[in-house]
């Protein structure tokens, strides 16, 4: 059963943030929209800037962690157009105060930066830290929407590049199907909170330039998915984009990948952004964590929660 949380959130931001979404005709509108830093952060956690690879972007760390802890590449989301490292230090520094040290890249965005920069930032900053000396099996990869679709993008870029690659990859609410054939996408049309089919078609166009939307490295779901490390996958049920979760999980399974799925009712998209608030947000988090730790054979080691 949701939390009475879960509801509150779903209805304030059907009323605010889709409101206002589809009054948005302009990248710099959307920039704007998304780019707000509303939601606390909190106090125990340091966040400096940092480069890898030639990438800039946001070390997130926890006094408390340990230097030998693993260290998690995180790639927000933002529908590749908006968004950065800042926007989503709600889930960022969950993830410090639960055992890892963060590095987020600043990666391109379109329409400037179309397909496939965004792809080539990630697998740079991960060439990048593992040049460092950081071991690939403790170096996994975390993100959420179009940042899910893009870790899922690195996790595959390097496999078919022969390199060592993170030992998993946690999915929130993750778009790996810019085409836009998952019958969520209409189902789902009143019942989701923040998105609409609409947006997100027209944010695929602008990654996509003139990619193919069924391109496996930017619709990760059109992928030969063989030799993939574990998965885990949670995505809200009234999501307009459900269907590129539970897609992805069947076709990752049917390529002998280990995929741990979670449909999350009530929740609205990449619900972790609001941990301060919504307890299903913590319990995500905390199972995130825990799936990544067991994947870098790590025990939890941080500061409270």
């Amino acid at each position: 059963m949701a939390s009475l949380q879960a509801h509150a959130l779903d209805a304030i931001l059907r009323f605010t943030v889709k409101r206002n979404m589809k009054r948005q005709h302009s990248i710099a509108e959307v920039r704007a929209a998304l780019g707000r830093e509303t939601l606390p952060v909190p106090k125990d956690v340091h966040f400096e800037p940092g480069t890898e690879g030639g990438i800039a972007g946001e070390w997130v760390r926890h006094p408390q962690t340990p230097a030998t802890a693993p260290t998690l590449l995180y790639l927000h989301g933002g529908g590749y157009v908006a968004c950065s490292p800042r926007t989503h230090r709600q889930i960022t520094a969950a993830y410090a105060r639960r055992g890892f040290h963060v590095f987020v890249p600043d990666y391109r965005l379109a329409p400037e930066h179309p397909f496939p920069a965004a792809l080539e930032d990630a697998v740079a900053a991960f060439r990048g830290l593992r040049e460092r000396g950081m071991a690939a099996n403790r170096l996994p990869v975390s993100g959420d929407s179009a940042g899910g679709g893009l870790s899922l993008a690195l996790l595959l870029a390097l496999r078919d590049a022969g390199e060592p690659g993170p030992p998993a990859g946690v999915l929130f609410s993750p778009w790996t199907d810019l085409a836009a054939t998952g019958d969520s996408i209409r189902t789902n049309a009143r019942r989701e909170a923040m998105l609409y089919a609409g947006g997100s078609t027209r944010g695929g166009a602008f990654y996509l330039g003139s990619a193919d939307p069924r391109t496996p490295l930017a619709s990760p779901l059109y992928a030969d998915m063989h030799g993939l490390p574990p998965l885990l996958i949670h995505v809200g049920d009234r999501e307009i984009l459900r269907d590129d979760s539970t897609r992805l999980a069947e076709r990752a399974r049917a390529a002998g990948v280990a995929v741990e799925l979670r449909v999350w009712p009530v929740v609205p998209h990449v619900w972790q952004l609001a941990q301060h608030f919504v307890p299903e947000a913590r319990a995500s988090l905390d199972r995130a964590a825990a799936f990544l730790h067991e994947a870098c054979g790590a025990p939890i080691s941080a500061g409270a929660k």
